[in-house]
């Protein structure tokens, strides 16, 4: 019988220990008949990214009793020839007790022994949502093990993408090695966003043929607050790609070492592309008038996976198992309401209210319930019209002024939220918030009104994008969204005959200008270059400028680009704007 290489593609819970030693020691005492390469994702021992927690003491103490356990474990494990690899953490300590290292480490497992610390992340990425740089000290060699005749060398995720950014070249120093690799090893937490799959590839490709050695990527299923981590775990050769394992689910699978193995390799120049403009460049189409680049069916199919997964993922870890949103007959929450119920499991349950004003639409009910009979969820009518009048006159009442203007416009707002918010309380359920990525960018909503929520699911998707998913929903899950919720014009009906388009943009227009905005690259005087209106520049910019204060305040928001919102967006409240304008 020959070697194998068994894949554990986990979904786990961020400091689960006990749930992370079932998953090892359920391992050691069931071995295969044949020798096994176990491979599991980067930091799998303690989960990522832990943030301050791994300088805290109550997790060290934890961590650390975890590790002693594992040590026992493997000590009175059934001897076997397999072999673990697993991600953890690594610390040292000054005299005083407090961490004078941490190290993004590999430790190797074998039945009989205790861990060894084999191999420490040299690349530390230290942009958008990583800042391993302030928690971690990088290694400063590269490693290798050798197994059942065979020669392996190991990489922890960035390692595999070389960049300017970096003193060390984890794949020079590999390269360097005289004895010809049988196999790489990869341990990713790699986060997801859209197309990020076929980027990982061709990097691993890159390093395959580089290397001359087949490669295994092994990636974490899970989320974590803002961050999604999709799995997608593979194994190939140069070009030939032999297991693709499944996205946002957990999987395990064997694979014979035989089987991936190859002798002939594409010589391979290093390309260290891997810099800011690589990373956030634009997603824009090419040509006179650039636009947002369309999603692809396959994107479309994509982001539904990932936004269900990682609703769902959400309320696990916050211990809730109903939903509240609330509907206003137009396409955000429309989308939002159906996204909700194909992420529902058994036991679940969703609840939508419709809490009309005076300046409410007919046809928004109408929409409202046909949307909720097409996905069998009950809907509320819960008008503010009382509400409404009952504030208007105990404003004038109290302060001789009359309630209008943007003041009357968000009070609307701040009601629904106020209402949205007690029936949460009352029955436990939690609230998802409907706003998109345009509206985030530019300020169109309302703080402690209709931004409220305990997360966005739709929050990193444009306004064309929230269109063009309803769209490819309508399309491919049987007609879910009415289709007047998507033809008629946006409005948020907080006066008479309102449109978006009376204080923003055009979409297809704005959402260019925000892409352009958040890679960071892009002036005003870039923009009028691209052909873009001067006009509607200068109200995007406005706003966009304007509204940090908003963001900041703003719920988590599910990410799926590469440059979103949240937790890898920190940009300071308090800054002269005037320099955007120039």
């Amino acid at each position: 019988m020959g070697n194998n290489i068994k894949i554990h593609q986990h979904s786990q819970n961020l400091c689960d220990f006990p749930g992370i030693r079932k998953l090892v020691t359920n391992e050691l005492k069931n071995p295969a008949e044949s020798p096994t390469l176990h491979v599991f994702p980067e930091l799998f021992l303690c989960g990522y990214p832990v943030q301050d927690l791994c300088l805290q003491n109550s997790f060290i103490d934890e961590y650390l009793s975890h590790l002693e356990l594992l040590n026992q474990a493997f000590l009175g494990a059934p001897k076997s020839e397999d072999l673990y690899l697993l991600g953890g953490l690594a610390y040292e300590f000054s005299k005083t007790g407090i961490p004078s290292s941490i190290e993004n480490v590999i430790w190797l497992g074998k039945p009989g022994q205790k861990l060894e610390k084999i191999y420490s992340k040299m690349q530390l990425p230290n942009y958008d949502i990583f800042d391993e740089r302030k928690y971690f000290t990088p290694g400063k060699k590269s490693a290798t093990i050798h197994w059942q005749g065979n020669q392996i060398g190991l990489l922890i995720c960035e390692d595999m993408w070389p960049s300017v950014h970096y003193s060390k070249n984890p794949l020079d120093l590999l390269s360097e090695e005289k004895e010809p690799f049988d196999l790489i090893v990869n341990m990713s937490a790699s986060p997801y966003n859209v197309r990020k799959l076929a980027s990982r590839k061709a990097r691993a490709r890159t390093t395959s043929h580089l290397l001359k050695a087949p490669l295994v990527y092994v990636n974490l299923v899970a989320e974590e607050d803002e961050i999604l981590f999709d799995g997608a775990s593979f194994v190939l050769n140069g070009d030939d790609e032999i297991y693709q394992a499944a996205q946002f689910a957990p999987e395990t699978k064997v694979i014979s070492f035989e089987d991936i193995k190859r002798k002939r390799y594409q010589t391979i120049t290093l390309n260290l592309q891997h810099s800011w403009e690589d990373l956030f460049a634009p997603q824009l189409t090419t040509g006179k008038e650039p636009r947002l680049l369309p999603l692809e069916d396959t994107d479309h199919e994509e982001l539904i996976q990932a936004l269900t997964f990682g609703i769902q993922e959400y309320a696990r870890k916050n211990g809730f198992q109903h939903f509240l949103v609330a509907l206003s007959g137009g396409i955000d929450s429309a989308l939002t309401l159906a996204l909700l119920k194909l992420s529902l499991k058994e036991g679940q349950t969703i609840e939508a209210l419709y809490m009309p004003s005076q300046y409410s639409a007919t046809e928004s009910y109408d929409y409202s319930e046909e949307l909720c009979k097409n996905l069998e969820i009950p809907l509320k009518n819960v008008s503010i019209k009382f509400l409404h009048s009952m504030v208007r006159n105990t404003f004038h009442m109290n302060f001789s002024e009359d309630f209008e203007g943007i003041a009357d416009e968000n009070i609307q707002s701040r009601l629904r939220g106020a209402l949205l918010m007690a029936r949460s309380n009352q029955t436990g359920r939690m609230v998802i918030n409907t706003s998109n990525k345009s509206e985030i960018a530019v300020g169109y909503s309302t703080l402690y009104g209709d931004s409220v929520g305990a997360v966005s699911l739709i929050g990193d998707l444009y306004k064309t994008e929230v269109f063009s998913l309803a769209h490819y929903l309508n399309e491919t899950r049987n007609g879910l969204i009415p289709q007047g919720i998507i033809d008629r014009k946006p409005s948020a009906e907080l006066r008479e005959n309102q449109f978006d388009t009376d204080s923003l943009p055009p979409y297809p227009i704005l959402d260019t200008i925000l892409e352009c905005l958040l890679s960071y690259r892009y002036s005003k005087d870039d923009l009028v270059k691209m052909k873009l209106p001067e006009e509607d520049i200068n109200k995007t910019l406005k706003l966009y400028t304007g509204s940090e204060y908003k963001r900041r305040q703003f719920c988590p928001i599910i990410k799926v680009k590469t440059k979103s919102f949240g937790f890898g967006y920190r940009v300071p409240i308090n800054k002269d704007n005037k320099f955007y304008f120039n």
